[in-house]
C-alpha cells in the first residue's frame, strides 16, 4: 500500500485515494466472486468436516435466501444470528444480504437479559440460533423468555416479551416448539422464490444498511452500530490488499464471526481474492487451532493478542514453527511488544500485521504493511488505510502537531451510518462526519500511529469492549447492593481485567462470591469482574464524583 505521511507538521493524514472504492452491494460482490473463483475452495469447517467451493457455498446461500423470502422476510427486516462459528453463520451472512435483510450479530456469550435487550432494541423479526454452545443453552434461554412458545406455530409467533419476533430458526435437525429447523427453511426456497432473488438484489443500494453490530461505543449501554454494504466490502478489500492475500492463501479464522474481525476481516477479505477460510472450531481453542494450522497448511491466521499468547504457551506448539504461515492480523486490543516479537520469530509468521479500528468504522482504519520494519510493526498500528482520513485532536478541538497525544478522529467511507434508532448517540459520537474514537493516539512524521490509551472509561478485556456504566447499572439493581464502581486494571493475559468496588446496603450480608455468581449467571463471561471488593466508601471529588483513577492506583499498590 502507498506510504502516506502527514503534511504541514500536523497530526492529520489522508489515505490513498488512487485505489477506487467499490460502489457495490454484497450480492453483486459475490456474483463477481463466483464468476472468478467458483471452483476454488471457499470454506473449511474442520470441526464439522465441511469443505465447500465458492460455487457450492453460494448455492447454499441462494437456497437459504429463497427460504427466508418464503417465510415472508423482506428488505429492511432485521434478522438476528446467535451462534458460535458454524457454517450456517456464513450462509446467513450472505443469504440475508441477498434480500437486503439487515443481519444483526448477537454475541454468543450473551445471556438471557442481553438477548432480550438486543431483540427489542432493533425490533428483530427473525432469530437464527444454535441450540447450545459450551455451557450456554440458547434454546433454554429463549424458552425462558417466551414460555408461550410451546403452544405457538412456527413462523407466526406472538411473544409477550419479544413483540417484534415472528420467526425462530434453529440450527438443529430437531427444533424446539415454535421454531423451524435451519435446513427446513432452505427446503422452502423453491424454484419460484429463487427466481425472484435477482430482481430483489438489483434493487439494493450499496449505501443501505446491511449489518448491525452491538457495541458499547463510547458511552452508555450497548448500541447497534449500523454498517452498509459499501462500508464492509471496501474495508475487507483493503485489509486483504494490506496482507497481500491471494487465491492461494488459506486464512485460519479462530476469531468470532459475530465480530467485524471474523465477518469482515475474515470472511469478506478472503472472498475478495478467492482465498480459503479455515474455521478450526466453534470457539477458540489453542490446541485445536494449532493442529488445524498445520493440517490445513494455513498461510495466514487472525487473532487477538490473548489467542496468540495461548497458542505460544500451548503444549501443542512445542516450539515448532508453523512453516506454512506467512501473514494475518493481530488486533482487538493493544498487543504487547514482546508478544508480537514472539509471533514474528517463534511462530514464524514473518508478515503478520497489526490492525486498529472500531466497530463503528467497519472496522479497520490503520494497519501495518507486511514489509514494515519489525520495530515499527511491534510498536505501532501501522499507517492509514485508503480512502480514510484521520486527525489527532487536542482539548481545544484543534489538530495537534505531529507526535503529540490527543483523541483520534476518523472520517471517510468506513464510518457507520449511525446507531440504530439512537440519533442522540450518533450526534454525540459523529461530529460533521468525523467519528470520535475516544482513544488517545499519536501520529509520527512518517504517518505511523500509536494508540496510547483511552479518553473514556471503556475497558477492553481480551478484545471484548466493556463499558463499566452497564455493569454498574446491573449491579446496583440487585438486592443488597447500594453502589457499584467498575473499572479496569492491567492484566498480563487479557490486557485488562475488571474490578468492582461494591458498597452494600445497610444490613446486607451479600458476599463477594455471591456477587460474582450473580454476574456469571446473568452476564456474558467477559463482563464478570475478576475481583470484587466490598467497601464502605470510595474516593470522591468535591462535587461527589467517584475518582476511579484513585481506586485503580490503590488496586495496583496491593
Amino acid at each position: 500500500m502507498e506510504k502516506v505521511a502527514p503534511t504541514d507538521g500536523l497530526s492529520h493524514v489522508i489515505g490513498n485515494s488512487k485505489i477506487p472504492l467499490r460502489n457495490i452491494t454484497i450480492p453483486a460482490f459475490f456474483d463477481e466472486i463466483v464468476g472468478k473463483f467458483g471452483d476454488e475452495e471457499a470454506a473449511v469447517f474442520s470441526q464439522f468436516n465441511i469443505r465447500w467451493t465458492y460455487a457450492e457455498l453460494i448455492d447454499k446461500c441462494e437456497e437459504f435466501a429463497a427460504g427466508l423470502l418464503a417465510l415472508g422476510l423482506y428488505k429492511g427486516d432485521r434478522v438476528g444470528i446467535w451462534s458460535p462459528n458454524r457454517a450456517e453463520w456464513i450462509i446467513a451472512q450472505i443469504a440475508t444480504a441477498r434480500l437486503g435483510l439487515i443481519l444483526v450479530n448477537i454475541n454468543p456469550a450473551y445471556k438471557q437479559s442481553e438477548l432480550e435487550y438486543c431483540i427489542n432494541k432493533v425490533d428483530l423479526k427473525c432469530l437464527i440460533f444454535a441450540t447450545q454452545y459450551k455451557k450456554s443453552s440458547y434454546a433454554e434461554m429463549i424458552k425462558a423468555l417466551s414460555p408461550e412458545l410451546s403452544t405457538q406455530r412456527a413462523g407466526s409467533l406472538k411473544l409477550k416479551k419479544l413483540p417484534s419476533l415472528r420467526i425462530l430458526v434453529q440450527i438443529s435437525s430437531e427444533p424446539m416448539a415454535g421454531a423451524y429447523a435451519f435446513q427446513e427453511v432452505a427446503v422452502r426456497g423453491t424454484a419460484g422464490y429463487r427466481e425472484r432473488l435477482n430482481a430483489i438484489s438489483s434493487g439494493l443500494n450499496p449505501d443501505e444498511p446491511i449489518n448491525i453490530q452491538f457495541t458499547s461505543g463510547t458511552t452508555g449501554s450497548p448500541k447497534g452500530a449500523t454498517l452498509t454494504h459499501k462500508n464492509i466490502i471496501n474495508n475487507a478489500i483493503f485489509c486483504a490488499k494490506t496482507m497481500k492475500l491471494n487465491r492461494a492463501d488459506r486464512l485460519c479464522i479462530p476469531v468470532p464471526l459475530y465480530h467485524c474481525f471474523g465477518m469482515v476481516m475474515g470472511t469478506l477479505a478472503c472472498s475478495s481474492v478467492g482465498a480459503t477460510m479455515v474455521f478450526p472450531s466453534e470457539g477458540f481453542d489453542a490446541e485445536t487451532t494449532l493442529a488445524v494450522l498445520r493440517a490445513e497448511n494455513c498461510t495466514a491466521v487472525h487473532g487477538v493478542p490473548t489467542m496468540f499468547s495461548a497458542m505460544l504457551e500451548s503444549p501443542e506448539f512445542k516450539g515448532q514453527k508453523i512453516k506454512s504461515l506467512r501473514t494475518g492480523i493481530m488486533a482487538g486490543s493493544q498487543c504487547p511488544e514482546p508478544l508480537m516479537r514472539r509471533v514474528l520469530m517463534d511462530f514464524a509468521c514473518p508478515q503478520i500485521t497489526i490492525a486498529y479500528g472500531m466497530t463503528e468504522t467497519s472496522p479497520v482504519s490503520f494497519q501495518s504493511d507486511v514489509d514494515d520494519p519489525i520495530n515499527i510493526r511491534v510498536s505501532t498500528v501501522g499507517r492509514i488505510q485508503p480512502h480514510c482520513e484521520v486527525k489527532i485532536i487536542g482539548k481545544d478541538g484543534q489538530i495537534l502537531p505531529v507526535g503529540e497525544t490527543g483523541e483520534l478522529w476518523v472520517k471517510g467511507y468506513l464510518v457507520m451510518k449511525g446507531y440504530w434508532e439512537d440519533d442522540d448517540a450518533k450526534t454525540e459520537t459523529i461530529k460533521n462526519g468525523w467519528m470520535t474514537s475516544g482513544d488517545l493516539a499519536t501520529i509520527d512524521s512518517q504517518g505511523f500511529c500509536k494508540i496510547v490509551g483511552r479518553k473514556k472509561d471503556m475497558v477492553i478485556r481480551g478484545g471484548e469492549n466493556i463499558y463499566p456504566a452497564e455493569l454498574e447499572g446491573f449491579l446496583t439493581g440487585k438486592t443488597g447492593i447500594l453502589e457499584a464502581h467498575v473499572f479496569g486494571i492491567p492484566d498480563p493475559k487479557f490486557g485488562e481485567k475488571l474490578v468492582a468496588w461494591v458498597i452494600p446496603e445497610k444490613g446486607s450480608t451479600i458476599t463477594t462470591d455471591e456477587i460474582q455468581e450473580i454476574c456469571r449467571n446473568e452476564l456474558a463471561y467477559y463482563k464478570v469482574p475478576s475481583e470484587v471488593l466490598l467497601v464502605d466508601e470510595v474516593p470522591l471529588t468535591v462535587t461527589g464524583k467517584p475518582q476511579k483513577f484513585l481506586m485503580r492506583e490503590m488496586m495496583l499498590k496491593n
